[in-house]
């Protein structure tokens, strides 16, 4: 079998590539309008306007198309072959020379391209689009001259426990920096005794240390307690700016570079970090669910869709996409329930799918 592309697979890419981006804008379109309603309630508060929401629904385009993406490629695949086989356009093909396994790479190809674009801009525009939305945000809702806002932070170095209520990344004439505010520090002896508690009015991080300003220090003795009041102190902390920043954003709106640098952090301070594994892993099998998942709707068109209305394809392609969507679901959180290998629990749907896809192409064939 020839890998050289021709005019017959160019045809068929076409097709596919048309409706699934047909497909992929719809649904996009769909959930951005169900963004922009679910901002309506916030207008008003602030200087937020419709024209925040709407900009702020505008940046998020990126991330939302990169998790719509499997679902309407699934879709749109079914819904391209259906309309070959309903006008016996496979059946002359077939009759041309070309096999079902070649007119599935074609359709495996262009599938390939478009999930490529999406991997790029899922490490790329949606955390950038996410975050510009973030801080259009709070910026007219609040006025406030930072960057972004944070709330609730837990991070650990050593025997010290750190809590910060609030955070920020402010920006004055160029020169940034994270500041945390109402902080605990909480530091345990050898022996796990709590030692001492720190209460900090702010925290900015310096370049290797903390400047701790209005600081007030509650320390435990064997048998007393005594107060300390301190306007400023240097607390020299390895603690990386750039996971506490991650850290206060939401997880699934990191790239995987961060995700891999959480993962590191809160397992060398014996953290859980189940959640960034299960978000981690999740990316770098995105490509592989996603050409599971259509490869897997192919044998369909070979049969059962000639027959069918578009009604029928959309059907189908939404039972495939819910239907596996479930079954990954099922593993991941089996796998976070028992401590399994995330990456198990990711690569198992996949390969149920391919192998019953595999029994059904055979079928079909035979």
């Amino acid at each position: 079998m020839r890998l050289r592309p021709n005019l017959h697979d160019l045809y068929v890419g076409r097709v596919v590539l048309v409706t699934v981006l047909l497909t992929w804008a719809v649904l996009v379109g769909l959930d951005a309008v169900m963004a922009l309603s679910g901002e309506i309630g916030d207008l008003g508060k602030g200087n937020y306007t419709f024209g925040h929401a709407v900009a702020g629904v505008l940046y998020t385009l990126p991330r939302r198309a990169y998790v719509m993406f499997p679902t309407a490629a699934v879709i749109g695949s079914l819904m391209g072959l259906g309309q070959l086989a309903a006008s016996s356009e496979l059946t002359a093909l077939r009759a041309l020379g070309l096999s079902r396994r070649r007119l599935s790479i074609s359709v495996a190809v262009a599938l390939a391209l478009l999930t490529g674009l999406m991997v790029f801009s899922g490490e790329t525009l949606g955390p950038w689009g996410q975050q510009q939305s973030d801080r259009l945000k709070t910026s007219a809702r609040f006025g406030d001259v930072a960057l972004d806002r944070y709330y609730g932070l837990w991070a650990r170095e050593g025997n010290t426990f750190l809590y910060a209520q609030s955070g920020e990344e402010r920006d004055d004439g160029g020169k940034k920096w994270l500041q945390l505010r109402d902080v605990k520090l909480y530091e345990l002896a050898d022996d796990g005794r709590l030692a001492s508690i720190a209460h900090v009015m702010t925290a900015d991080h310096m370049e290797g240390y903390w400047l701790l300003k209005n600081v007030r220090r509650t320390t435990f003795h064997e048998r007393s307690v005594s107060q300390q009041q301190i306007a400023g102190e240097r607390w020299e902390s390895e603690l990386d700016t750039a996971v506490l920043s991650s850290s206060m954003t939401r997880a699934r709106n990191l790239p995987t570079r961060e995700l891999g640098q959480n993962i590191d952090y809160r397992k060398r301070n014996g953290l859980d970090a189940r959640e960034y594994e299960d978000l981690y892993w999740g990316r770098w099998f995105y490509p592989l669910n996603v050409l599971a998942l259509c490869l897997a709707a192919i044998p369909f068109a070979f049969g059962s869709l000639r027959s069918g209305g578009m009604g029928k394809r959309l059907f189908l392609g939404i039972v495939f996409a819910v239907g596996f969507w479930a079954l990954q679901t099922m593993f991941v959180r089996l796998a976070s329930a028992f401590h399994l290998d995330f990456r198990l629990a990711y690569v198992l749907p996949s390969i149920v799918l391919l192998l019953a896809s595999g029994l059904m192409f055979r079928r079909r064939s035979s």
